[in-house]
């Protein structure tokens, strides 16, 4: 089992179309992009030369089932089905049963208790993903979780992966923001949805130089920007975006 706090390691885009999703982000985040030689189907999303993620398919049974484009993020743990089989008896679900991708790793499908879904994930060979600063442009800045009870979702995460409370925000009516850590500095927070989201959900936010240049390049590039930019600590803005295939993303930036 971990013995350390499990970290956000990758994520990817899961889309309706590969090669407009490949060029709006290239245009938008200015990710590099590359197909791997075992997987012609999968590319791999480069800031500089840190890989953060990448961008495949949907099936055509999810693509049957008006399965939505989204974001997905990977929890790095060391044993994927121990996991698994905790988060199915702490009251979350497995959607895609424990697998093996040739030469990559293994994964599981899964949704904590309030429904949302995430990978949990053991690279083959317990390689590690390259590094950079947290804030550099391209990398995923920020993992921010909207459930049905912000607070009591926290506690599951923190029972489950070891996540470490860092500090709360009091938001008014809107209740309250609390900041996580997988070690070191906040890594994410975590919140109440508002009543119009229809479920709860992760989203992810990725760093940009300038956050008026890049709703200007989202918009230009057929994106929507449906919240922002909003001025939040730190301080960053940030703004809620959705991609022409309507997964939605989010931006931050620093204050300039």
């Amino acid at each position: 089992m971990t013995t350390k706090p499990a970290p956000f390691i990758w994520h990817d885009l899961i889309t309706t179309d590969v090669q407009a999703a490949k060029a709006f982000y290239a245009q938008v985040i200015g990710w590099s992009m590359q197909s791997l030689p075992e997987h012609d189907d999968y590319t791999v999303l480069s800031a500089g030369s840190v890989g953060i993620g990448g961008i495949m398919a949907m099936s055509p049974d999810a693509c049957e089932r008006g399965a939505p484009a989204c974001w997905q993020g990977y929890i790095a743990v060391d044993d994927v089905d121990v996991y698994a089989d905790r988060i199915l008896s702490g009251g979350g679900a497995v959607i895609r049963p424990a697998a093996d991708i040739p030469n990559v790793g293994r994964f599981a499908l899964v949704a904590d208790p309030q429904g949302a879904v995430f990978i949990i994930f053991k690279p083959q060979g317990g390689q590690t993903i390259p590094s950079a600063a947290p804030t550099t442009p391209g990398l995923v800045g920020w993992n921010e979780l909207h459930a049905t009870d912000g607070l009591k979702a926290f506690d599951w995460y923190s029972e489950m992966f070891g996540w470490i409370q860092s500090r709360d925000m009091d938001m008014g009516p809107m209740g309250i923001y609390r900041l996580f850590a997988t070690g070191g500095e906040p890594v994410g927070g975590m919140m109440t949805k508002m009543p119009e989201m229809p479920k709860p959900f992760w989203a992810y936010y990725f760093n940009v130089e300038s956050i008026d240049d890049a709703i200007e390049r989202t918009t230009k590039a057929g994106g929507k920007v449906i919240n922002g930019p909003h001025e939040v600590p730190g301080p960053m803005y940030i703004a809620n975006c959705q991609d022409p295939q309507g997964a939605w993303f989010s931006m931050v930036a620093p204050k300039q």
